[in-house]
């Protein structure tokens, strides 16, 4: 069971090189735990944005059609005069 802990040692593909992650100093680490945290706020955030552009697309599209609706009836008040 030893064994199967040491092959499963954590590493990090940084530049195309891959490190230990026991070997990097606590800077590294740090630094390392910002970039991972950052990376997942941008998917969120980018997550976040496409449903906020999807709703903004929706209630545009509701606004819209509120228009339409309302310019309809003057229309066929014309045609009967």
């Amino acid at each position: 069971m030893a064994k199967e802990k040491e092959e499963q040692k954590q590493t990090v593909v940084i530049n195309g090189e891959e490190h230990n992650v026991a070997d990097l100093s606590q800077e590294q680490v740090v630094l390392l735990n910002h970039v991972a945290d950052l990376e997942n706020k941008i998917r969120t955030i980018s997550f976040n944005l496409e449903q906020a552009h999807g709703g903004r697309n929706h209630f545009m599209g509701l606004l819209t059609a509120s228009f339409e609706e309302k310019a309809e009836p003057e229309k066929k008040e014309e045609s009967i005069q």
